[in-house]
């Protein structure tokens, strides 16, 4: 038996040993996640003070004008039903939007015909309006990566701008900044 003042020679237990590679596991994700968060700012286009405003159709042919949003903080979603990265963050939008609907969330689609996004819409379980960008808006918002997502406050300021793929927390957050 060792001395009290010296450390063990016996090895760890294979549950202390999951234990700490779970630990560093947890590290390494918390990590990349950071990365991942703080690339998000800093590839976020440049936007001014008050959002752009547009005037969208949807994919039933109705049309949607971001002033008629004032007085409601809105989320702006630009994505395209080719990009990975835009349908894996779908079902978190989806989540937000069903838990909060107070927040108008727009899914804004860059690239692709209506029947595309439609059906794109359809098969992600999207819950929320689907928009067709035109060039201008696009333009507007400094579209150049997707999936690209803008929080724009009440009074149609500017809160915050993102590019890359966001999950629950991160949308969470962003509204609430």
């Amino acid at each position: 038996m060792p001395e009290p003042d010296q450390p063990s020679t016996e090895p760890p237990t294979r549950p202390r040993r999951m234990a700490r590679k779970a630990a560093e596991w947890a590290l390494w994700i918390v990590g990349a996640l950071v990365v991942v968060q703080l690339v998000g700012w800093w590839r976020a286009p440049e936007l001014p003070d008050q959002a752009p405003g547009f005037v969208l159709q949807d994919l039933d042919g109705g049309t949607v004008a971001l002033e008629d949003l004032r007085g409601q903080t809105v989320v702006l979603n630009f994505w395209a039903a080719w990009c990975m990265p835009c349908r894996a963050e779908v079902p978190a939008f989806s989540r937000f939007a069903r838990g909060n609907p107070d927040v108008a969330v727009l899914g804004i689609a860059a690239d692709g015909s209506p029947d595309e996004l439609r059906e794109a819409a359809e098969n992600l379980g999207m819950d929320y309006p689907v928009l067709v960008a035109d060039e201008a808006t696009k333009r507007a918002y400094g579209i150049s990566t997707l999936p690209t997502t803008v929080v724009i406050g009440p009074q149609g300021d500017v809160r915050y701008a993102h590019s890359g793929i966001m999950l629950d927390p991160q949308i969470a957050f962003a509204v609430r900044q």
